[in-house]
């Protein structure tokens, strides 16, 4: 119900496990959501793994984006 409303979608990822707490999210799903009611806001990534950022982010960057298709 708030999708229309949606302005900023902040995309967590935590490649090689969470600090604190991890999550599982269906990031397909949230993103087919967001394109029935044609999302033009933004999209930030917060990366909070234990992996290297260096090649962690890469992947995360590259999970959304095959996530937005």
């Amino acid at each position: 119900m708030l999708a229309p409303y949606t302005q900023f979608v902040q995309a967590k990822t935590y490649y090689g496990g969470g600090e604190w707490y991890s999550l599982d999210l269906d990031y397909k799903r949230i993103f087919s959501i967001l394109k029935k009611v044609n999302y033009q806001g933004y999209l930030s990534l917060e990366f909070e793994g234990r992996e290297d950022p260096a090649t962690a982010v890469p992947k995360s960057i590259a999970m959304l984006r095959e996530a937005m298709m």
